[in-house]
C-alpha cells in the first residue's frame, strides 16, 4: 500500500487539530543539530539512566547534535501526536504501544525503515508478537522496545491441598490438575482456572499453539484462517480446556469481572493474564501466590501469548537518519539488558532470561496489522465466535467458518 503524503495525514488528525494551539511545549522540527524524542513516563521514572546512556552514545557519534527527550503520558500522547502531525512539527522518535501502531502505519505517519533493519541489534531474533506490530504491508515502521507477557497466577496452598506437586507441562496436564482442584474446592462459584469465556487474547493462544492463525494476506487480499484445520484444532482444544478448567460464564469478557477480583474473593485456584495481575490478588493471598508459564499442548513449549509492549518509530516528518540512529543506541544489546535488569522483558528471544515473564514471552503472536482490524475488535467477531462455541450454539467448524468469513470481509474493506 502506498504511503499517503504528509498533507493527507491531516485527515486522521482532524479531530485533534484544534488542540495544536493548546499543546504545550510544541516540538520543533529536527535540524542538523537537534532531534526530539518522545518517550512515555515509564522511562523517566524507571530507567532514566538508560535514556542518558543511549543519548550520550548518540551524541558521541554525532558531535554537536543535541537530543531533546520529552516524556509523555499514555492518556493523551496520541492526541498530542495527532496535533503535531496536523501542524507539521512531529518529533523525530516516538514510543507507541504495540496495539497503537497499525492505525498510524496505515496512514503513512511513520518513516519506512525496512532498509535499516539489519543495523538494529538482535533484529533477527525480535520477539515475534512485538516485531509483528511494527510491520505493515511488508515494510518495517517500528522497532521493538520492551514487552510484557501473560502468565498463570495461582494459589500454592490450593495446589498443595489438591496433591499437585509438579506444575503442569502441557495444557492436557493442566486440565487434569484443574479437576483435582475442583474436587478439593466445592464452594459455589469456585473455578480451578478462572477464564472469561470470550477472552480471545487467551483463546487465540490455542489457535497459534496448533499452528493456526487469524488472517493472512494473499495477493493483496486478506484471507481468514480460523476455519483452517490447524485453527479448528486449536479452537477445539480451547473448548475442551475451558470445559475442564473454568466455571466462569461462557459469554462473559475478561473485564466483567476482572480475574484478579475473583481470585481475591477466594473463588479461583488460578487465573491467566498479564504478569502484573499478582499485584491485585488480595492481601489474604499474597503469601500463597506464585506464577508459572502457561503450557502449550506439547511438553516444553509454552502457549503462545499476546504480548503487550512498546515500539519505537520515526514519524514521517522527522529526521529519519538521526532518529533511527538514536533508536539503535536505545535498543542496543547493552540497553536491552539494562531494561531486563530492571524487570522488563527485552525485545529479542536470544536475550530472554529464566524468569517466568521472560520464559512466557518466548512464544508469542499478534493480531493482523490491517487498518480495519479495529473494526473486527469493535464488532466482537472473535468474542461472538467463542460464545457460540462454548455454549454449543454452533459447532467449532460452523462458528470458526462464520468468523473467518466475517473477518476477511471486514479487513478487505477499502
Amino acid at each position: 500500500m502506498k504511503r499517503r503524503s504528509i498533507v493527507a495525514l491531516c485527515l486522521i488528525a482532524v479531530l485533534a487539530a484544534a488542540l495544536t494551539a493548546a499543546t504545550s511545549g510544541a516540538t520543533k522540527k529536527a535540524t542538523a543539530s537537534s532531534i526530539t524524542v518522545w518517550l512515555q513516563v515509564d522511562a523517566q521514572t524507571g530507567w532514566p539512566d538508560l535514556v542518558a546512556t543511549a543519548t550520550a552514545k548518540f551524541q558521541a557519534d554525532h558531535p554537536g547534535t543535541t537530543v531533546n527527550v520529552q516524556y509523555q503520558n499514555w492518556g493523551d500522547h496520541l492526541q498530542k501526536f495527532d496535533a503535531t502531525l496536523a501542524g507539521g512539527n512531529s518529533p523525530d522518535v516516538i514510543e507507541m504501544g504495540n496495539t497503537e501502531m497499525t492505525k498510524y502505519m496505515a496512514a503513512g505517519a511513520f518513516a519506512d525503515i525496512s532498509s535499516l533493519k539489519g543495523s538494529f541489534d538482535n533484529s533477527s531474533n525480535w520477539l515475534k508478537g512485538l516485531a509483528a506490530s511494527g510491520v505493515y504491508g511488508g515494510k518495517l515502521f517500528g522497532v521493538p522496545y520492551y514487552a510484557g507477557s501473560r502468565v498463570v497466577t495461582y494459589r500454592t496452598d490450593l495446589y498443595k491441598k489438591a496433591g499437585i506437586r509438579k506444575l503442569p507441562k502441557t495444557t492436557g496436564l493442566f486440565a487434569a490438575d484443574a479437576k483435582k482442584l475442583l474436587a478439593k474446592n466445592t464452594a459455589k462459584g469456585f473455578s480451578p482456572v478462572y477464564i472469561a469465556g470470550t477472552d480471545w487474547y487467551f483463546a487465540m493462544g490455542f489457535v497459534f499453539d496448533y499452528g493456526g492463525g487469524i488472517a493472512t494476506q494473499v495477493s493483496g487480499k486478506w484471507k481468514g484462517l480460523l476455519n483452517s484445520p490447524k485453527s479448528i484444532q486449536g479452537l477445539t482444544a480451547y473448548k475442551n480446556f475451558f470445559k475442564a478448567a473454568s466455571r466462569a460464564s461462557k459469554t462473559t469478557d475478561e473485564g466483567h469481572p476482572n480475574p484478579y477480583d475473583v481470585y481475591a474473593q477466594g473463588l479461583a485456584g488460578s487465573i491467566v493474564g498479564p504478569a502484573w495481575f499478582s499485584c491485585c490478588v488480595g492481601a489474604k493471598y499474597k503469601g500463597s501466590t506464585a506464577q508459572f508459564v502457561m503450557p502449550g499442548h506439547v511438553a516444553g513449549k509454552s502457549l503462545p501469548g499476546f504480548l503487550g509492549g512498546s515500539d519505537l518509530a520515526v514519524p514521517a516528518g522527522g529526521n529519519k537518519a538521526l532518529g533511527a540512529d538514536w533508536i539503535k543506541d536505545f535498543t542496543s544489546t547493552a540497553s536491552e539488558k539494562g531494561l531486563q535488569a530492571k524487570g522488563n522483558i527485552p525485545n529479542a528471544t536470544n536475550l530472554l532470561g529464566s524468569s517466568v515473564n521472560e520464559r512466557a514471552a518466548a512464544r508469542s503472536w499478534f493480531v493482523p496489522t490491517a487498518k480495519h482490524w479495529v473494526d473486527v475488535e469493535n464488532g466482537n467477531i472473535l468474542r461472538n465466535m467463542l460464545a457460540q462455541i462454548l455454549t454449543g450454539k454452533l459447532t467449532v467448524q460452523q462458528a470458526a467458518s462464520s468468523a473467518s468469513d466475517n473477518i476477511a470481509s471486514v479487513l478487505n474493506q477499502p
